[in-house]
């Protein structure tokens, strides 16, 4: 397993949300944006902004079939981007506070 990937992994496996985001894209800060009024906690890794940020997308592609961002887990489970994310909106309170995140 390349080290991205154990990376990307160990994020997924020891928080119970964890949104894989670029600072610029209007669909990871829409994503955040729902998330905090929530009130979840959640871990971001903004991919642009880091070394190994361009690896462990491709890492993610490995383990999620999705290369692009946002892409978010929720209690260790791939929910998908922006608009996944939106179309059960009416959910996440109940996924978040399952997760640990509320």
């Amino acid at each position: 397993m390349s080290a991205a990937k154990t990376k990307a992994q160990n994020l997924i496996n020891e928080n119970g949300v964890v949104v894989f985001s670029k600072s610029y894209c209007p669909y990871c800060k829409s994503s955040k944006d729902l998330l905090n009024k929530l009130g979840a906690k959640f871990e971001v890794l903004e991919l642009d902004q880091i070394d190994d940020g361009s690896a462990i997308q491709t890492a993610l592609q490995e383990i999620s079939n999705q290369r692009t961002v946002p892409n978010i887990f929720i209690n260790q489970k791939h929910i998908g981007g922006n608009s996944d994310l939106q179309a059960i909106s009416g959910q996440l309170p109940q996924l978040l506070k399952d997760a640990g995140a509320l």
